[in-house]
């Protein structure tokens, strides 16, 4: 196998919990799982539920280190399904099945309810409705609540034996949305199919409501097999179109169904904005971001949900955009303190996110704001405030880290959730496995490569001896910005089939732009998109291209939606670079390209259009006729 990426890693997925001291000075073994799935964050101090290797629903106690079978692998093949939640009292597993993709995020499917203790089974549907389809449904925090979203309106249970209270009425197929996001939200704003959020105690329950009434439709064919396609509609606000309006409310869980709005910031009311956060503090409170429509102020607000007022905590502002926008602010249990990642500046290296302290004396007064780390380096989550100590000590000189020394040749990049009361962690381990194998005929060795003020290490797998031997280099243009494409974090893609099979180098770039480096970093690319960023890439390429063991005459490029433009612009300008390149899905007139994701970098669309005469004329006929007579080009 011959391999040339910036980070390559194979691994199977594990997962470790440590159980931590009061200090945090020490950690006690608890317990090593390797399974094919986890079931979230511990769901309490003492037990987590998870799926083994082998199928088995399993729980394990992390006091005892005993594991006990939940259900056996075989009820998924009985009623075909797929994915599986156990109920907070462990009675009760809903379990998913006939599942049909809508977007990156949701899907559609039907649910079975399974009783652990009679194996008995029931469908989950709403009243008078049978073998229903459902957009949504899960467990709720406490005992057998459960919530389910049909036809865009919520429904809930306190058990799974009590009726069905439907929550909401104002859902409409393709244009009213409650509890869940539209294509917008799902995929730029909130990045997942969630848009509800549970009280800490289960009595209430917030929500967004998303109306797309005014919002434009794209019209899609759909070939069902027919002799003619069908169209799907979506709402998609296109450059300059409206944006859907949004709101957000919660509803009362006791029975009443009494549901109260939360009032935006005053600046924002009469304007478009989004909502990117809503975590509850206090069984009362609840903490929302809210984003001004070009992206460049933050409103972090405490709401009060018996009044639907909102106080101001934090504001954020910059002349560019505010990256981070989902980040969850973690507070006290009391909401008085919460901790979040600001940018701090650090010297000529720009600003770097690091923890931040807020903290208010008074109800309703100015916030109190210390800064607890430093550096040219990131936070890139906030996991956990143990109050139990009631003082933060922090040296950000001298950094704990908790995992280095676990397993440390084994794994190099972790995901971690805490348990409620921060005694034990578990350690998602997303790198290096427990158990690899060295292939003695590979070295790994850094290649620093400068490009313009920073410099970037492309780690490089190479078999001995390989003088004679040139391989094709595929370039992957596949970042984004913010985006981060060199880590230790697995996968499995198409970088694993063209090492593995074809004797294909593959190699990818985080330059300017891309995340986790620094603000000056990542906003490089502000109103400059396809220009420094591909100044970088070229910089690797020529680098790479200078190599003994690559073609210089056989590299390709691949890019996928911006990287589809990225590389679009690589062989419009460096054609005789490639013999081949492939454009998956490119940005081919920006105009088209929907407004969240733009307005993060302001007016770069005007200045594009201006200096190219708009990129859906060289997409068109430039590109084409430029590049098809020295390569081979995939659109």
């Amino acid at each position: 196998i011959s391999l040339l990426v910036i980070a390559a890693v194979l691994s199977v997925i594990g997962l470790s919990i440590f159980l931590l001291s009061q200090g945090l000075s020490t950690l006690s073994f608890s317990l090593i799982l390797c399974l094919s799935l986890f079931l979230s964050p511990l769901p309490s101090e003492v037990e987590i539920i998870y799926k083994s290797r082998d199928g088995n629903v399993m729980k394990a106690d992390l006091q005892t280190n005993q594991t006990e079978l939940l259900m056996k692998n075989i009820t998924f093949a009985t009623f075909k399904a797929s994915k599986f939640a156990v109920s907070p009292d462990l009675n009760y597993v809903l379990l998913t099945y006939d599942i049909k993709k809508i977007y990156r995020y949701s899907f559609l499917a039907s649910y079975l309810i399974y009783n652990l203790l009679t194996r008995e089974v029931h469908e989950l549907n709403p009243p008078e409705v049978s073998d229903s389809v459902l957009q949504f449904a899960s467990w709720g925090v406490q005992g057998q609540q459960l919530i389910y979203i049909f036809e865009n309106n919520i429904y809930y249970q306190s058990d799974v034996k009590s009726s069905s209270l439907r929550l909401t009425s104002s859902g409409r197929d393709g244009l009213v949305f409650n509890g869940i996001p539209d294509w917008l939200y799902e995929e730029e704003v909130l990045h997942s199919s969630v848009a509800h959020w549970w009280s800490p105690e289960g009595s209430s329950l917030a929500f967004l409501t998303i109306n797309d009434t005014l919002v434009p439709n794209m019209l899609l064919p759909q070939f069902t097999g027919a002799l003619y396609p069908q169209g799907v509609h979506y709402p998609y606000p296109k450059f300059g179109q409206v944006n859907p309006t949004v709101k957000l409310s919660v509803v009362s869980l006791d029975g009443s169904s009494y549901t109260k709005e939360l009032l935006p910031p005053s600046s924002l009311k009469k304007s478009e904005y989004y909502i990117s956060m809503v975590r509850w503090v206090t069984e009362e409170y609840v903490a929302v971001r809210w984003l001004n429509r070009a992206q460049n102020t933050s409103i972090l607000s405490l709401c009060y949900i018996h009044t639907g007022e909102c106080v101001r905590k934090h504001v954020m502002t910059s002349d560019k955009w505010i990256d981070q926008q989902n980040e969850e602010p973690v507070f006290s249990k009391d909401g008085t303190t919460f901790f979040m990642t600001l940018p701090i500046k650090h010297g000529n290296r720009g600003s770097f996110r690091h923890i931040t302290m807020m903290s208010e004396q008074e109800p309703g007064s100015e916030v109190n704001i210390r800064h607890l780390t430093s550096g040219s380096w990131e936070v890139t989550k906030i996991l956990a405030y143990d109050e139990s100590l009631n003082t933060v000590t922090v040296d950000p000189f001298h950094r704990e880290c908790l995992t280095c020394s676990l397993f440390k040749p084994h794994c190099s990049y972790y995901d971690a959730s805490l348990s409620s009361d921060s005694q034990a962690v578990l350690l998602h381990c997303a790198g290096t496995p427990h158990y690899f194998t060295v292939i003695p005929t590979c070295t790994v060795c850094p290649k620093p490569v400068a490009l313009h003020s920073f410099r970037c290490v492309l780690y490089m797998c190479v078999r001995r001896h390989t003088n004679k031997r040139l391989f094709f280099l595929s370039f992957f243009s596949d970042s984004t910005p913010g985006g981060q494409q060199v880590s230790d974090r697995f996968r499995l893609d198409w970088d694993s089939v063209l090492v593995s099979s074809d004797n294909v180098i593959v190699a990818r770039l985080d330059g300017r732009g891309s995340g986790f480096q620094g603000q000056k970093n990542l906003q490089e690319v502000h109103k400059r998109l396809g220009v420094v960023d591909v100044q970088d890439q070229l910089v690797a390429l020529e680098y790479l291209q200078k190599q003994p063991y690559i073609d210089g005459s056989r590299i390709g490029v691949l890019g996928k939606a911006y990287g589809g433009f990225l590389s679009s612009i690589l062989l419009l300008s460096h054609g005789s670079l490639f013999r081949c390149g492939v454009a998956m899905a490119p940005v081919s007139d920006w105009r088209l390209y929907e407004r969240a994701w733009l307005s993060t970098d302001g007016l770069h669309i005007l200045l594009i259009q201006a200096r190219n005469q708009s990129f859906e004329t060289r997409a068109g006929k430039t590109f084409i006729s430029k590049c098809s007579y020295t390569s081979t080009v995939f659109l």
